[in-house]
């Protein structure tokens, strides 16, 4: 109820204030789903909207029907209204661009269908939208691993919101959401920028400036209005019978309800509840198992400990989708058990001790066959490493690369080929020091073809070619340089040395006339093939061999 400050009341004529309206809805117990946990505690933080003078329609656990009765009613309360909050809390689903609240009778919703047991978040944005500055929209989303949803079209969570000009989005938990409600955004000029930014478990988008305050100072009332159906007190006995009936939860309590109130606002839901019910066939054992409120780890337990005895869950994730839920009702055939698909807590302490039976049959046989794999082990090293000799180790090796002998088997085997390799380097050296003793070409192509990989191979090698080049003095190349220069070859004549070197196929380079260092290459090369001395230098013995029968070259 509303009532106006006294310090205010004495001192001017009570004004018309508008009605702010909030719609606040929270979902814990949902029928086909995993509950969420103290998403409906936000029903209980209404008490300070209240006090401000807020018209605050909320409902907890809502079908549809209620869902979008309520926010129907919300919408019909924006235009009187200064400020608009909207808080919804319990599983939400999105495509990406669009955003809903599943609502109480939700089961595996998909993207064609999701509308029929879903409130669209995005349908209330334009109403926000009409209180730019004074609009906040509060999201508790419960966990996203919590809801299957593989091949619908959709994935838990919220989506991209197109947030309006000057409207508040706070995404945080149920439980925070509650926190939030309850002190905040309903204390009387808060400093809302402030005070919602400095908690870390807030998600804040859209119109926030941190000297933001949202509410009054003071509470106002409203002028009295015509009563007009049903009184306040009516309306209160109702809505708390009907609290009453949705936490009994059972088809004799709804049915209780319509008969109190055949003409009631909640009739509709009563009858699509007592459908529902009558429509599940394992219903009470459903809730029965909501009640233990199994956590995300005792039910991968359970899911590890089906798997373990041999019934397949299709997963270990912590969420009961088909695939647990047929891998329950195959355990409780075969242990007498209704099929109902839905575990008690004998049952979960029957399923841990029958996999604990299991797990120490597992670990016993593993034990054995260790045991079985040793003694062939074992068995197989006394016919092969066990003789000592290089061609068991290396037969055990291949069979038991990782067995208990490996590591004998590889040191004795390292110890041979060290003792081989000894061997080798002083047959190498030996035949390199009797190499080197002839020192001949013979004696180092002698070695190279018994070692051509040997520690001196290389030395042989240079030691080769030291022998097959001959050795020119300087004066030797004085001289070769002087007889050429007696033959006077320039212009011509160097054309017509190069044209014969050409002929005899020695590549002297371009021919014009210019002795240079193909000219001198290709020199070397006749003298080479006529062992001639190669000096590079057209020495007489050069010049006649070069010349005799075709050029004569004088001077």
């Amino acid at each position: 109820m509303r009532q106006l400050l006294l310090t205010t009341a004495f001192l001017m004529p009570m004004p018309l204030w508008a009605q702010d309206a909030a719609l606040v809805l929270g979902t814990e117990r949902y029928e086909q789903l995993d509950r969420v946990n103290r998403a409906d505690d936000v029903l209980e933080a209404t008490g300070g909207l209240d006090s401000l003078g807020f018209d605050v329609f909320s409902r907890a656990n809502p079908r549809v029907e209620a869902a979008n009765d309520l926010a129907a009613a919300f919408q019909g309360a924006v235009n009187d209204a200064d400020r608009l909050v909207v808080v919804l809390t319990g599983h939400f689903v999105t495509d990406g661009a669009r955003t809903w609240l599943l609502t109480a009778e939700a089961d595996a919703p998909d993207l064609f269908s999701v509308q029929n047991a879903a409130l669209s978040v995005d349908s209330l944005l334009p109403l926000l939208a009409q209180r730019q500055g004074k609009a906040v929209i509060l999201l508790g989303a419960a966990d996203e691993d919590d809801l299957d949803l593989d091949d619908s079209g959709l994935r838990a969570g919220i989506g991209e919101i197109d947030l309006p000009q000057g409207v508040t989005l706070i995404r945080t938990t149920p439980s925070m959401a509650n926190t939030v409600l309850e002190g905040p955004l309903s204390e009387p000029e808060a400093t809302l920028g402030v005070q919602l930014s400095l908690n870390p478990s807030l998600s804040i988008s859209g119109y926030m400036p941190r000297d933001w305050v949202l509410m009054p100072s003071e509470v106002i009332v409203d002028q009295p209005v015509a009563n007009i159906g049903p009184s306040e007190d009516d309306l209160n006995a109702e809505a708390a019978l009907w609290d009453s009936t949705t936490a009994a939860d059972s088809a004799d309590a709804y049915r209780a309800y319509v008969n109190r109130y055949p003409n009631g606002r909640f009739v509709d839901d009563a009858e699509a509840q007592i459908a529902a019910i009558l429509a599940e066939p394992n219903r009470a054992a459903r809730l029965a198992e909501d009640e233990l409120d199994l956590t995300r780890d005792q039910r991968r337990a359970v899911q590890s400990n089906l798997t373990l005895l041999n019934f397949d869950t299709r997963g270990v994730d912590g969420i009961f989708g088909p695939g647990s839920r047929g891998a329950i009702t195959n355990w409780q055939q075969s242990n007498g058990y209704p099929q109902t698909s839905y575990l008690t807590v004998d049952q979960i302490d029957l399923m841990e001790a029958q996999t604990a039976r299991r797990q120490a049959e597992i670990e016993a046989e593993e034990a054995r066959e260790l045991a079985r794999a040793e003694a062939r082990d074992r068995a197989y090293w006394t016919e092969t490493g066990g003789v000592g000799d290089e061609p068991g180790y290396r037969a055990y090796l291949a069979r038991y690369p990782d067995g208990l002998f490996a590591n004998i088997a590889t040191a004795r085997l390292a110890t041979i080929e060290d003792q081989r390799r000894t061997a080798a380097e002083t047959a190498d050296r030996a035949a390199w020091a009797i190499a080197g003793s002839d020192d001949t070409l013979a004696s180092y192509q002698e070695y190279l073809a018994a070692y051509p990989s040997g520690v001196f191979a290389a030395q042989a090698r240079e030691r080769i070619d030291a022998l097959n080049t001959p050795n020119i003095s300087d004066a030797q190349v004085a001289q070769a340089q002087a007889e050429e220069r007696a033959l006077r070859l320039s212009g011509v004549r160097a054309q017509l040395l190069e044209l014969r070197l050409r002929e005899l196929g020695h590549d002297p380079g371009r021919l014009d006339g210019v002795i240079d260092n193909s000219t001198r290459n290709a020199i070397v090369a006749y003298q080479e093939a006529q062992d001639i001395l190669a000096t590079g230098y057209v020495d007489r013995a050069t010049a006649v061999g070069l010349m005799t029968g075709t050029v004569r070259i004088g001077r």
